[in-house]
């Protein structure tokens, strides 16, 4: 835990003139707070700044202030912190959840160079709703390993997170205020149960139909609690609207720092010196249509009995140098973010766009994999070097598929497409032979028109393109595991948990009621379930199945302790592929450079030991630009379905809860609520083990995966929320589970 400095004083008095009454600006309190480099009690600050009684209620606003603006911390009743330092009560964010679900967090607004520590909260009280990502809370600490912590809640502060949302002119009101209200702000988080008021002194500018960010202002008594704006993010009707809320909300960085940008900017061709040259290899890219980072490439040709595969992969290292600018900002980032109408890259453009990208006909610098399989698809050997090369083609998922369908070299150069196909079904029939997870799960993709609304959703193709690319990167990601393994040097790898032992019986008792056994035991492997798919494929029950194993599994992460990855039947696997979009591929570069001393831009001796919260760090904010990618597409989902109010649609039940259903739509896959109180006049039981919903008296069931009819009741662009009723007001019929086996619903 943080102590004093060593010569920092007990806190004395501040030298003040007794004929000024100006109280302490909010900069020289955070400021004061800082200088003591530990915890600060309110009384103490009263000392030093020479209060008065009547000062000590503008302190305590001062400071909730400043606490709610993140500039300092609580570290105990009545008592303060700068930001950075770790001390035993700290307000911590919840930035997202482990392999089992739990929330784990960090200190908030951390400003110290090493990575944040990670912060394993413990499981909340009975009855209370568990930490969201975004959450903040103040919480006690326990150091459980070096960089490691647990957390305890203390109290929510539901004030002191961010607010989003749109600035509307305020109503008139009866009563007059003793500070004029000017507007309010809509929040754009369906979780938020109230809208905020903004004093009239206090709206930073903001017009109404702007997207704004605000801050808490201290209040006391009931009504409407009133806020700050101190960002205006743009007007909701423009055509990016919709991400930019989902960035903001979720606390995504989307713009880069001068220095940072000063970096990428300074780059320049590669140098061939130390470099393998690769520019007679006939490499080339395949992605979709509307990529522009183009981080890899890939080249086959007989061998023997089996091919010789060479992947090429942009070397970031040699632009991202190790503590430069760059790479702190990366590492912040940890990841790109997709949306449909943006990127929010990890690297500026002037790198993940052009020196990072394997752009056709351009000399470009790679780390690069040499692959030998035999006729099986098994690897034989392997050998890592760093290369110049350049892109014989840009190609797209669609063109290369289309010249296999055709049987010709249409669209790619010539000889190429017969050799990648032909080491692609080797290596898909050692994926199966090994027996993998492949889950039937459907996904839309959202297209907009340049005014930033939805033009169509339609299904994204599943093609052996795709599929050929994700073998070649697969077998490209083993070796590089198995690469730093052999020379003993720290990987962060992609690991996989299988599920836990909880989470499979309640597998086995689900797919029991359907005459459907798993082998008995925690010794269920990935072939197991994958028979159990191809043996549910093309018949009623696929959507259940396929979805219910889906939520049986736990979620994949950054470790550098290696348990293997389970839904790939791997033992040994990492992320060395896109560098360009992860920075955990940047730490896997590093760590080879390093290993086969290809390099002095290679992993440093000195951070090899921060490799785990660098790991733990990663696996955050993946885990928070899915969720933010999900909420962005609820968002243009809800848009587009605004206008079709009391349209019937067909739908899937995809969730089951005590307090309704959750559909998804069978055309668009957008996805809402069905309220329990909406399912007719019955008592409503929720059986977990059945995932179903019981009427009681009516013995009507509502389950997992049921096909039904819907009608939109409700849909709400501003935070994606879409309600629907059943068209008949009530569940179809099924058999009720025996009694006391669920919760009660509402």
């Amino acid at each position: 835990m943080a102590r004093a400095r060593p010569g920092a004083k007990r806190p004395g008095k501040r030298n003040r003139d007794a004929a000024s009454s100006a109280p302490p600006s909010r900069a020289e309190i955070a400021a004061f707070i800082d200088q003591q480099g530990g915890r600060v009690a309110k009384r103490d600050i009263a000392r030093h700044f020479n209060l008065t009684p009547r000062d000590r209620v503008a302190l305590k606003a001062t400071l909730k202030g400043l606490t709610a603006s993140g500039a300092i911390t609580e570290a105990g009743h009545r008592r303060f912190a700068a930001h950075g330092a770790m001390h035993d009560v700290m307000v911590i964010e919840i930035t997202g959840t482990d392999s089992e679900g739990d929330p784990i967090g960090r200190p908030l607004r951390w400003t110290e160079p090493a990575p944040p520590p990670v912060i394993w909260m413990a499981p909340e009280p009975r009855g209370q709703a568990a930490l969201a990502p975004g959450a903040r809370v103040l919480a006690r600490l326990k150091p459980i390993a070096p960089g490691r912590f647990e957390g305890r809640t203390i109290k929510r502060l539901a004030e002191a997170g961010r607010i989003i949302g749109v600035y509307r002119e305020a109503p008139a009101e009866p009563v007059a205020r003793p500070v004029r209200i000017a507007g309010r702000i809509v929040p754009t988080d369906r979780r938020a149960r109230a809208e905020w008021v903004v004093p009239e002194a206090e709206t930073g500018g903001a017009e109404p139909g702007e997207i704004v960010r605000a801050e808490p202002l201290p209040h006391h008594g009931f009504g409407l609690k009133p806020a700050r704006v101190v960002e205006r993010l743009g007007r909701l009707d423009e055509a990016r609207a919709v991400s930019r809320i989902v960035i903001a909300g979720a606390g995504i960085p989307d713009e880069f720092p001068p220095g940072v940008l000063a970096e990428a900017e300074a780059a320049g061709p590669p140098h061939p010196a130390g470099r393998e040259d690769l520019r007679h290899l006939a490499l080339v890219t395949i992605d979709g249509a509307d990529a522009r980072d183009f981080d890899d490439a890939v080249f086959a040709e007989p061998d023997g009995t089996g091919f010789r595969l060479v992947v090429a992969i942009a070397d970031v290292a040699a632009y991202v140098t190790e503590g430069s600018d760059l790479d702190h900002e990366a590492r912040r980032r940890g990841n790109s973010v997709y949306f449909p109408d943006r990127v929010v890259p990890m690297l500026p453009e002037a790198l993940s766009n052009h020196w990072c990208s394997l752009r056709p006909e351009e000399d470009r610098a790679c780390l690069f994999v040499e692959l030998r399989v035999d006729a099986g698809g098994h690897k034989i050997a392997h050998r890592f070097g760093r290369g110049l090369m350049r892109s014989a083609a840009r190609l797209t998922y669609e063109s290369v598929q289309a010249a296999e369908d055709s049987g010709t070299d249409s669209a790619m150069p010539a000889g190429t497409r017969a050799p990648l196909y032909a080491a692609f079904r080797a290596l898909l029939a050692a994926r199966q032979a090994r027996g993998t997870l492949d889950l039937d799960l459907p996904e839309r993709q959202v297209t907009l028109t340049p005014e930033g609304k939805v033009a169509a959703v339609v299904p994204r193709p599943r093609l052996d393109s795709h599929r050929l690319i994700e073998e070649f990167m697969v077998l490209a990601n083993v070796a590089a595991a198995e690469e730093l393994e052999k020379l003993r040097q720290p990987c962060v790898y992609r690991v996989h948990a299988p599920p836990s032992a909880e989470k499979l019986e309640a597998l086995r008792e689900f797919l029991g009621s359907l005459d459907i056994s798993l082998p008995p035991g925690d010794t269920v492997r990935p072939a197991d379930l994958d028979r159990v798919l191809k043996r549910v494929a093309g018949t009623a029950q696929a959507p259940l199945v396929n979805e219910t194993v889906l939520r049986s599994q736990s979620q994949a992460a950054y470790d550098i302790d290696n348990i293997g990855h389970f839904g790939l039947a791997l033992r040994s696997y990492a992320h060395f592929t896109s560098p360009i979009r992860r920075y955990a591929d940047l730490l896997v570069h590093r760590a080879l450079i390093r290993g086969r001393k290809l390099g002095e831009d290679g992993l440093r001796a000195d951070d090899i030991g921060s490799l785990g919260l660098a790991a733990e760090h990663v696996t955050a904010t993946e885990r928070r630009a899915t969720l933010a990618e999900r909420e962005a597409l609820d968002r243009y989902m809800a848009a587009y379905l605004s206008d079709k109010q009391g349209a019937l649609f067909a739908a899937r039940v995809s969730g089951v809860t005590r307090f309704g259903a959750f559909v998804t739509l069978a055309d668009t896959g957008a996805s809402g609520i069905v309220p329990i109180s909406s399912l007719g006049d019955d008592f409503w039981v929720h059986d977990e083990r059945q995932q179903a919903l019981v009427g009681r008296r009516s013995g009507r069931t509502l389950r997992l995966a049921q096909t039904v009819t819907v009608r939109l009741m409700e849909a709400a662009p501003l935070t994606g929320g879409l309600v629907f009723n059943l068209a008949d007001a009530q569940a179809p019929a099924g058999r009720p589970p025996a009694r006391g086996k669920g919760r009660r619903g509402r």
